[in-house]
């Protein structure tokens, strides 16, 4: 079997069927493996250049980081709160108990700093409307339940900091799989989000991978290799027929559809930061005056292996959705304005730039099985789930009984 694009998940997929005595070749058309989640080192420290976090729910990537011999090095990040910038005044916390911004109990205190107490009357008043039929579009669902105010103060910005995209372009199911059947149950929104996050494991909603989540791309390619793996770097496939599987964003997506996303990386020297302003980081209201960036990770702050890594510099992630005419200077400026932190120039040690496509979503192509983002969503939990889901279907095919 043949398995073009060598990201996460045709990784996935090629170790899966191997395991199982398929012969598999796994054709990336580029130097490297991995995709997005990919190494860069700033500063001297090896850093992730792409995801550093998955959502812990499912536990699919916890499970594959187990099988990797990776278990032990998983990490939570540091205790601490993130923070929004507003489209108008000061930085506020996000709302401690909360789904991609939608509120559990849309009249907590830390919801009402956020949109105002007129807006968070509406959404409980919304929200205890009896339900109709359920949107498609987890935009479209916070609109109708919670009201424009929380979706534009407190979700989007939220969302565009997660997914890169508007949540009217969020299907519900990849919001979380398990929303439309909790909201159907409960028939409130802010009830389905209490009982999705009871439900949870105990602890963060995210982690991490000691040394980096670059980590387990080079992981999986070992393992892949090991179970026969034909891995072939610089291999384009430019035909293709129903007995491959395609993880190739550039074969799956839409012509020209996507969103480009810019991360710019500083390390600085700025002892005011020990002292985590803004916990681990911000997300950023559209409209904020004077503000670029859609998100701000204090990566030092989060992570306590990076914390002991860069020996008292501190790592500062800066996402963009139109890469700046100097990317380096504004992410220097927006930091500063975010942090409440003087950063002058000389404080920035290193910096660097990269981007990377989000692609539009897409439907399953009818010529072949699809695996990756395209189909699966942005974050790591939803796109391993799903490629091991996909290898496990195959091999019912493959190998009966």
């Amino acid at each position: 079997m043949e398995v073009v694009g060598g990201g996460v998940a045709g990784l996935v997929v090629a170790r899966r069927l191997a395991l199982a005595g398929a012969d598999v070749v796994l054709h990336e058309a580029s130097d490297r493996l991995g995709g997005t989640v990919a190494r860069h080192v700033v500063g001297g420290i090896p850093l992730d250049a792409g995801a550093e976090s998955f959502a812990v729910r499912g536990g699919s990537v916890a499970a594959l980081l187990a099988e990797l011999g990776l278990a032990g090095d998983i990490v939570d990040p540091r205790p601490g709160p993130a923070w929004l910038q507003p489209a108008e005044g000061s930085p506020v916390p996000l709302p401690a108990t909360a789904l991609l911004g939608i509120p559990a109990d849309p009249v907590a205190a830390d919801v009402v700093a956020v949109v105002g107490e007129a807006a968070a009357m509406r959404a409980a008043e919304l929200d205890a409307m009896p339900l109709g039929d359920v949107p498609a579009t987890l935009g479209a669902l916070v609109r109708e339940r919670h009201g424009a105010d929380v979706l534009d103060r407190l979700v989007t910005p939220v969302v565009r900091g997660v997914h890169s995209i508007h949540p009217d372009d969020v299907p519900i199911e990849r919001a979380h799989p398990a929303l439309r059947a909790a909201l159907v149950e409960h028939g409130s929104l802010s009830a389905a989000v209490r009982s999705l996050r009871a439900a949870a494991p105990p602890g963060s909603a995210v982690a991490g991978l000691r040394g980096g989540m670059h980590r387990l791309p080079a992981a999986l390619a070992e393992d892949a290799a090991r179970a026969g793996v034909d891995i072939r770097l610089g291999s384009r496939v430019d035909a293709f027929d129903a007995a491959m599987v395609v993880a190739a964003r550039s074969v799956t997506a839409p012509a020209g559809e996507g969103r480009r996303i810019h991360l710019v990386t500083l390390v600085v020297d700025q002892d005011e930061l020990d002292a985590a302003p803004r916990g681990s980081g911000l997300l950023v209201a559209e409209g904020a005056p004077g503000i670029r960036a859609r998100a701000l990770t204090h990566a030092t702050a989060k992570w306590e292996w990076l914390r002991e890594s860069a020996a008292g510099r501190h790592v500062l992630r800066l996402s963009y959705d139109d890469v700046p005419a100097d990317p380096v200077e504004t992410a220097r400026t927006d930091a500063a304005a975010l942090l409440g932190v003087a950063l002058p120039r000389e404080r920035v040690l290193d910096a660097a730039r990269v981007s990377w496509t989000r692609p539009a979503p897409a439907s399953p192509a009818p010529w072949a099985v699809v695996v990756g983002e395209t189909v699966a969503g942005s974050g790591l939990a939803g796109i391993v789930a799903h490629a091991e889901r996909t290898a496990q279907g195959l091999l019912a095919r493959v190998i009966p009984g």
